[in-house]
C-alpha cells in the first residue's frame, strides 16, 4: 500500500536535479531540461537573514548588488569551496528556486538529486540534505558532481571502460575517472574559478595599484583569461579604485600577465589530474591513451586549458559540449531513471 501510494505521489509531483554550485545554480526538470540557470547570491539586511525585495532579491538580481551595497545591505554567496557556507542563507536560495520552478501552489514537493563535490565530509553532505529539505523538497538524492559531469557530457559511463572527467567549477575542481557507473579513482581539490578570480584581483593590485571588484576580475577571464600562449595576444582596459590615492583610475591589461597570474592555480589542476591517472589501474590507463580527458565546467571555457592539460599529460583533451551545464544535466538524466537507480544514492529519504 505505501508503496501504491509513493508511485501516485510521483505522478503529481516534479521531479528536479539541480547543480548546487558556487557560482551559479542551475535546475533541470525531468522532460523539460534546464528551466533555470541563476547565480548563487542572495542579498540580505546587514544583520539579518531577512531576504530583500519580499524574498525575491535571489539570484539575478542579488548578483546586481554584488560590491555595490550600502552599508545596511549585504550580497552574500552561500556557498564556498563547492560546499555550504551558510545554512540560512542557502536554504532561502533553494526555497526561492524551487518555488519559482514547481510554484508555490504544489502540494507535494519535488524528489531532487543535488550535485556534489566528491571529497566533501559527511557534516557538509548533512547541510547539503538538510537545506533541500528544509526548503521544500520530498525526497533528496546527492549525486556526486564529476559522476553526473560525465553523464551530462555523455561518456560511456556504465561501460567496462576508462573515462577521464576534469570537472572546473566556481569552488572546486574534480577530477574522476569513471568505470561501470562507478568512480575508479578520484581527486577533488578547493581550486577553481573563483580562484582564477582572486588571482586576477591580486596581481592587478600588485602590478597596476588598482583594486578591482569580483564581477571586473570574472569580465577580465572571460574576455582576455588564457591558459596556454595565443595566436594573437589580447588586452583590455580595466576600471577601478586607485590603491595610493583612492580615486578611480583605468589601466590597460594584457591577456600575458593574466595567463602568468592564472598559471599557480592552472598548475594545482594540472598535479591533481596527475596524481588521479597515476592512481589509476593499468588497464584504465590503457583505455585512456586513445578516449584522453574530457574537459566540463565553466573553468573549461578558459582559453588553452585543453591545450595546457594535452601538453603536461600527453593524452588527447577535448572540451564537452555546453561543459557549464555538464552537471546539471548530468542530474537530469538521472532523474530520467531515478526509479531504477535511486537505491544506488545518498539519501535522507527510505522510499521505496
Amino acid at each position: 500500500m505505501a508503496m501504491l501510494f509513493d508511485r501516485l505521489i510521483n505522478l503529481f509531483s516534479i521531479d528536479m536535479g539541480i547543480d548546487l554550485g558556487t557560482c551559479n545554480t542551475l535546475v533541470c526538470v525531468r522532460g523539460q531540461g534546464i528551466v533555470l540557470n541563476e547565480p548563487s547570491v542572495v542579498a540580505v539586511r546587514k544583520g539579518t537573514n531577512k531576504v530583500l525585495l519580499n524574498g525575491t532579491a535571489v539570484g539575478l538580481a542579488a548578483k546586481e548588488m554584488l560590491g555595490k551595497t550600502p552599508g545596511s545591505i549585504s550580497a552574500i554567496r552561500p556557498l564556498k569551496d563547492g560546499v555550504i557556507s551558510d545554512f540560512e542563507i542557502c536554504e532561502a536560495m533553494l526555497s526561492y528556486f524551487i518555488q519559482k520552478v514547481c510554484g508555490k501552489s504544489r502540494f507535494f514537493g519535488p524528489r531532487v538529486v543535488i550535485g556534489i563535490p566528491s571529497g566533501i565530509t559527511a557534516v557538509e553532505k548533512r547541510a547539503v540534505l538538510d537545506s533541500a529539505e528544509r526548503a521544500g523538497a520530498r525526497t533528496v538524492y546527492l549525486l556526486e558532481e564529476p559522476l553526473a559531469a560525465a553523464i551530462g557530457a555523455g561518456l560511456p559511463f556504465t561501460e567496462p571502460l576508462g573515462s577521464m572527467i576534469v570537472d572546473i567549477g566556481g569552488g572546486t575542481t574534480e577530477v574522476a575517472i569513471i568505470s561501470l557507473a562507478d568512480i575508479a579513482a578520484c581527486e577533488s581539490i578547493r581550486v577553481a574559478g573563483d580562484d582564477f578570480d582572486e588571482a586576477i584581483i591580486k596581481h592587478i593590485r600588485e602590478k597596476h595599484d588598482i583594486l578591482v571588484g569580483e564581477q571586473t576580475a570574472e569580465r577580465i577571464k572571460i574576455q582576455i583569461g588564457s591558459a596556454f600562449k595565443l595566436d594573437q595576444e589580447l588586452a583590455m582596459e580595466v576600471r577601478g579604485r586607485h590603491v595610493p590615492t583612492g580615486l578611480p583610475r583605468r589601466a590597460t591589461v594584457t591577456s600575458v600577465e593574466i595567463r602568468e597570474a592564472l598559471e599557480p592555480a592552472l598548475s594545482q589542476i594540472v598535479a591533481a589530474t596527475k596524481r588521479t591517472l597515476e592512481s589509476a589501474e593499468p588497464e584504465l590507463s590503457a583505455d585512456l591513451v586513445h578516449h584522453g580527458i574530457v574537459l566540463a565546467g565553466g573553468g573549461a571555457l578558459l582559453r588553452g586549458i585543453d591545450q595546457l592539460l594535452s601538453e603536461r599529460t600527453g593524452l588527447p583533451v577535448r572540451i564537452a559540449e555546453d561543459p557549464l551545464t555538464c552537471v546539471a544535466r548530468g542530474t537530469a538524466k538521472y532523474i530520467e531513471n531515478i526509479d531504477l537507480l535511486g537505491s544506488t544514492l545518498e539519501t535522507d529519504s527510505e522510499e521505496t
